[in-house]
């Protein structure tokens, strides 16, 4: 789960720079391990700041002001299979043919494969673990196949098509060609998330491409469409109409489900479906399947006295579960929102204290009540602990945990690293099992059937054909092989070892601004 921004500017000598700096803060959720943006002039002559933290740690001022050029994209890093070394913070840039950035979300499920096409064939040297590294130098030797001078509209689209016959996985992307354009893509069953649009100035049309739609409503940009399975987006800087381009036939239009649990923001629109809505719904069907294990509504109404949230994703959600329930709605624990996401710490010593650093019980809020504390997910079962213990420390009778997800029982493969499965507390365990892991009184799961279909019942004009759900079912919608995995587990052992040293700096950053 990363994210990613593009810009071409009608206005040849504005900076897109201030555009693309708005637009990493508004993603800044999406990605806290590391940030990047590279910009363009008319000459072609590119420039980038990357390195690893937060949006403001990475961009200051000093560092950002060489960054000149209309035309651009950004990056907000999540690390899935490769490491966060400052060397693969993003965008990536190759500089032959043309000059080449990409800026990816996804993952890729055959990076081993396409490592030895691009040793043995293409004999392109790939300098990290990263699999966005691998996407720009498959589309750039699928580019020098065409062995032009100069590139145009065609050339791209043939470039993207060897890409989407040799590329599997998921992604969305943004790319740059240095002096020509802005190009923005989406893998075939459109898991990521990838939209575009326009904003009319004097001096012609500017275009913005973004993960998520709050992002271009916020800097005025209208028409905000979905890029479509196996759809490519291309901007020449010369302020023609864009070319909508498809590039294959869609597999099928299944965005991942964990964007609307979990990734995206709650004001963004996710393939014409409200997230904050979705969250609503979740919420309902989650309470309907807590008055069915308790029996009857009122046996719940007996046996809880509040319904607490773990902030913030899952405010949405237990707010409607509440409602349904008819019992009372606290916001019991109080957030600490300069501590990142827990459950992608390196260690369980680090993950366990970083929650107490993260979150903070009210005592009056649990003392001798007993409370339902809804999350959004159960991954390692920590964080879940520890809240858990935190209700009791602050004087709770009973705990009860509900999770509107259902049980993570399996690899998330197309852009997350949550864990190995055996890391998972649902792997191999019964619900009852997982609650006394986490200790406690009372685990209630969201099923699959209910998740998905409280998302597909928000109002919604997408065509999709389903989502993607194999995080619960093991069943992948690209389908995947057992050397995949064996692949993830050795890349998870490299990283945690000190045997392949990774470099702190990025070799190819040039014309940067100190």
């Amino acid at each position: 789960m990363c994210g990613i921004v593009g810009v071409m500017l009608a206005d040849t000598d504005s900076l897109a720079v201030p555009e693309l700096l708005e637009g990493c803060h508004y993603l800044q959720h999406r990605g806290q391990d590391a940030a990047g943006i590279m910009t363009s002039n008319s000459r072609g002559r590119l420039y980038q700041c990357k390195g690893n933290g937060m949006v403001r740690d990475v961009f200051q001022p000093n560092r950002v002001k060489g960054l000149v050029g209309s035309m651009g994209v950004g990056h907000l890093r999540y690390p899935t299979a490769g490491t966060s070394s400052n060397s693969e913070a993003q965008p990536f840039y190759v500089n032959s043919p043309y000059g080449l950035a990409i800026a990816h979300n996804g993952n890729l499920t055959n990076s081993e494969e396409l490592q030895k096409y691009m040793d043995y064939q293409c004999h392109r040297h790939i300098n990290t673990d990263s699999d966005s590294e691998l996407l720009l130098n498959l589309f750039a030797s699928k580019l020098q196949d065409l062995k032009k001078r100069r590139v145009n509209t065609d050339d791209l689209a043939t470039a993207l098509q060897g890409v989407y016959q040799m590329a599997e996985g998921a992604f969305a992307c943004t790319a740059m060609v240095a002096g020509y354009g802005l190009i923005g893509f989406r893998d075939a069953n459109g898991i990521r998330p990838l939209v575009w649009g326009s904003r009319k100035t004097q001096h012609g049309t500017d275009y913005m491409m973004a993960s998520e739609n709050v992002v271009l409503e916020a800097l005025g940009y209208t028409n905000v469409t979905d890029v479509l399975p196996g759809q490519a987006i291309i901007v020449a800087k010369n302020n023609a109409d864009p070319v909508v381009r498809q590039i294959v036939h869609p597999r099928s239009y299944s965005p991942c489900i964990f964007e609307y649990v979990y990734f995206a923001r709650p004001d963004s629109v996710i393939d014409g479906i409200s997230v904050y809505q979705s969250r609503l719904a979740m919420g309902v069907a989650l309470a309907r399947n807590i008055i069915r294990q308790f029996g009857s509504l009122e046996a719940v109404k007996r046996d809880i006295d509040v319904v607490i949230p773990v902030p913030d994703t899952a405010n949405s959600s237990a707010l409607s579960t509440s409602a349904a329930l008819k019992i009372l709605y606290r916001e019991g624990f109080v957030k600490n929102r300069y501590v990142g996401r827990t459950f992608i710490m390196p260690n369980q010593s680090e993950r366990r204290s970083s929650v107490r650093r993260k979150l903070n019980a009210n005592p009056h809020e649990f003392k001798d009540k007993n409370v339902l504390i809804v999350d959004d997910s159960i991954v390692r079962g920590t964080t879940s602990l520890e809240i858990v213990q935190m209700a009791r420390d602050a004087g709770a009778k009973k705990v009860y945990f509900a999770s509107c997800a259902p049980p993570i029982r399996f690899n998330h493969i197309y852009g997350i690293d949550l864990a190995d499965s055996k890391a998972l507390v649902a792997f191999g365990r019964t619900d009852k099992e997982i609650a006394a892991e986490i200790g406690c009184d009372g685990l209630f799961y969201q099923t699959v059937e209910d998740m998905c279909e409280a998302v597909n019942s928000v109002p919604h004009d997408a065509e999709l054909t389903g989502f993607e759900i194999g995080v619960f079912t093991g069943e992948y919608i690209t389908g995947v092989s057992e050397d995949y995995f064996s692949h993830l587990e050795e890349l998870r052992s490299d990283r945690l070892s000190s045997a392949d040293v990774k470099s702190d700096v990025d070799i190819g950053i040039f014309n940067h601004a100190e």
